[in-house]
């Protein structure tokens, strides 16, 4: 399923516009992005929750060469499925 998709079943389950279904999910995904890019963690009950997650530097080696580089510290975003998100999938 792609954004389109998604924007179609959105309007549909809801029963609203598609332009107001895809407004509404620009909307969260942006909500979304912007907390968890403050550090925030956003928790949607029974959905799962979005947190973001530090990698330490570190050593690592080019594939190519064999040679030693260093690897940056860098965030990363994380998600972690909710207990009834894994039941209804399962």
């Amino acid at each position: 399923m792609n954004k389109t998709e998604l924007i179609d079943a959105m309007a549909e389950a809801a029963d609203i516009s598609k332009a107001a279904a895809g407004r509404a999910l620009d909307g969260m995904i942006d909500a979304i992005t912007g907390a968890v890019k403050s550090n925030d963690t956003v928790s949607i009950i029974g959905f799962g929750t979005f947190a973001l997650s530090e990698r330490a530097a570190r050593k690592g080696r080019n594939p190519k060469t064999g040679e030693e580089i260093q690897i940056k510290a860098s965030k990363s975003p994380k998600f972690k499925a909710g207990k009834a998100f894994k039941d209804a999938v399962n």
